[in-house]
């Protein structure tokens, strides 16, 4: 069985009384591409610093490629590439210069083609970074998060100032890492994204993992919302099928089976139209940290 390459056991950190992140057990494995979601103050900055080694953990650890994030932060460090939410970069190097030195500063080299991403980036890498707009900016700190063929790349709010192609064009690339067996933890706050490129999801919430779920297993889940010419007389006892709408002319029901049941329940009844959508995460999210939540 293929170790993981990132995992947490019972990660927690408190600051005074206050508990940021609280006993949190989580498992990456290589080609996996994980989805970390959650408002600010959800814990998930602290757990990504922790992961870095830029914080100790007050109970718990986490491990990247085996070496423990704290005591041994110089080793995980040449094992991963981080994009934080909010830039800060060394605006008087051209992009290339930025891109080799944090390559150096790993202690390797840069083992992607760099003009040819460049290229597909749109980016001039001859030019200093002070002169170039803070999409452009966002480019080069991508294109020296991902050139490097380390286990794990941490993206955080990856998107941001990007136009929607150059948003495509990095979902397109996050999937070639995962094919290339890195790990990528994806954290963002635009849920069709984290649905078109992770594996599995897990949602924060006060600093505790309150959600854990396979993608492909959501993906099944389906939404079936039909208008009848008059409101039913009940609903359908059926297993798997949940209604989450009043009893009225236009109904809607949660399925994780088959829907055959329900269709089945559906021609017993004068059906003007009928709709099936898959769930998605935004229903899921809005669980955890909605109006109601």
């Amino acid at each position: 069985m293929t170790p993981p390459v990132l995992q947490c056991d019972k990660l927690t950190k408190d600051y005074g009384r206050f508990r940021a992140l609280e006993s949190l057990d989580l498992e990456v494995s290589p080609g996996e591409v994980f989805g970390l979601l959650g408002p600010n103050g959800s814990g998930k900055s602290t757990a990504l610093r922790m992961v870095l080694g830029f914080l100790r953990p007050t109970i718990g650890s986490a491990r990247v490629a085996g070496f423990d994030c704290w005591r041994d932060s110089v080793e995980v460090r040449r094992r991963l590439t981080y994009l934080p939410g909010e830039l800060r970069l060394y605006e008087n190097m051209t992009g290339l210069e930025l891109v080799q030195f944090l390559a150096r500063l790993r202690g390797g080299s840069i083992d992607g083609d760099v003009t040819a991403l460049a290229r597909q980036f749109d980016i001039d890498l001859a030019r200093p970074l002070v002169q170039l707009s803070s999409g452009m900016k966002r480019k080069v700190a991508l294109l020296a998060v991902l050139v490097p063929r380390v286990p794990l790349v941490i993206l955080d709010e990856p998107t941001n100032a990007l136009d929607p192609t150059m948003r495509a064009q990095l979902l397109d690339l996050i999937r070639a890492a995962k094919g290339r067996g890195q790990a990528v933890v994806f954290s963002s706050h635009v849920l069709p994204e984290v649905e078109a490129v992770c594996d599995r999801v897990g949602i924060l919430r006060l600093g505790r993992l309150v959600h854990l779920q396979s993608m492909d297993e959501l993906r099944r889940e389906k939404v079936i919302w039909a208008r009848l010419a008059s409101a039913p007389a009940g609903w359908p006892d059926l297993p798997g099928v949940t209604p989450v709408t009043p009893l009225s002319r236009e109904v809607a029901f949660e399925v994780t089976g088959p829907p055959g049941p329900l269709f089945a329940w559906l021609g017993t009844q004068t059906v003007e139209e009928v709709r099936v959508e898959p769930t998605g995460l935004h229903p899921v999210y809005l669980k955890y940290h909605g109006a109601d939540a």
